[in-house]
């Protein structure tokens, strides 16, 4: 089955907390602990063409919605096992082009008690789904709009928490101890070449890695220290996974497959942790008995591979997709967070 926004009375609210969904009414939809919620879904999908995204998972029942400039949907996997098996394997992958947000369908009742210790910039994490939404009705004009105006609704675009300083000051003093490499980010000038690892939809923000041999040497040592010891780290008991939590989890890397890479926790729903790939400038949502241990300061020698970057003069192509290498030079920085630098592609 099918559902378009105009199919919804106005009390049917999509209500995002940490990319998880909770829905109120959905014709046709009743929630079930066994369903999935897939999003970031081309508006042309079938229905068809999901079933058979989640076929090695059990798909048993999908219901497709088109809400405005969002698709998504809700698919019955049959088990709990199955639920957080797709999300692992999916969530983050590339389809048609886009990168998936795959996630339990589960209201929040509870959340860790020290949440209301964190802050303000982590509690919007609950809200940026919802930016998203905002940004992408006012970026997708149905015809021409003056530049002028263009470069208003860019400027009251909100910079993503995940690349605020606030919030990257507290991951880097958490998880290398010092604040060094927000430092040597303005050493980045004139042309360069990044590998896009991360971008976000209907905005010109975009995190990469750029490339140099110094990059290229880091990344080699990494990748092979992880890959080395990837199965002998434990798996964590899940009364050690908390915010603030340095930890190993699979990442995916589009057409490359999974690995393992450093991550640290944003957040934690009860048997899901919000983690971010700090090598890829990415959220995503973890079952907590799939995180293993990585506390030993020997891991966190290397700095952030990845760092944020904003397109000068529009929002990012989402066609372009992410690991694709973009040619340009930097033109500056965001004024209201220094750290983050103005990119413009050379054609």
């Amino acid at each position: 089955m099918a559902w378009n926004s105009h199919d919804f009375p106005p009390s049917a609210k999509l209500l995002w907390k940490n990319e998880v969904l909770e829905e109120q009414k959905f014709p046709g939809c009743k929630r079930r602990e066994t369903q999935v919620y897939v999003g970031n879904l081309p508006l042309d999908v079938s229905e068809e063409e999901i079933f058979s995204l989640l076929k090695d998972y059990n798909a048993l029942q999908v219901c497709r919605i088109q809400n405005g400039c969002k698709c998504f949907a809700f698919v019955d996997l049959g088990s709990m096992e199955n639920v957080a098996l797709a999300i692992q394997e999916l969530n983050g992958r590339l389809f048609h082009g886009r990168k998936l947000f795959v996630n339990t369908n589960k209201r929040i009742h509870r959340r860790t008690p020290k949440v209301a210790q964190w802050p303000q910039e982590l509690q919007a994490l609950e809200t940026s789904c919802g930016e998203e939404v905002a940004a992408c009705a006012q970026l997708t004009p149905k015809k021409s709009i003056d530049p002028c105006e263009t470069e208003k609704l860019r400027e009251a675009l909100t910079v993503p928490v995940e690349m605020r300083g606030s919030f990257l000051m507290l991951l880097l003093e958490e998880c290398f101890r010092d604040l060094d490499w927000l430092a040597l980010i303005h050493s980045v000038q004139g042309k360069v070449g990044l590998l896009v690892t991360n971008i976000v939809p209907y905005t010109p923000f975009f995190w990469a890695m750029n490339i140099t041999e110094t990059m290229h040497q880091n990344m080699q040592i990494l990748f092979s220290t992880l890959a080395d010891v990837e199965e002998q780290r434990p798996f964590l008991p899940e009364s050690a996974v908390q915010r603030g939590t340095r930890c190993l989890a699979k990442h995916h890397l589009g057409d490359y497959g999974p690995a393992w890479n450093r991550c640290w926790v944003v957040d934690r729903v009860d048997s899901w942790a919000v983690v971010m790939f700090i090598d890829f400038g990415e959220l995503a949502t973890i079952p907590v008995q799939s995180l293993r241990s990585l506390d030993s300061d020997d891991f966190w020698t290397i700095p952030p591979l990845a760092q944020p970057f904003m397109l000068e003069k529009d929002i990012f192509p989402l066609h372009l997709g992410v690991y694709q290498i973009l040619k340009g030079k930097i033109t500056g920085a965001l004024n209201s967070e220094v750290h983050i630098l103005k990119f413009e592609e050379l054609k």
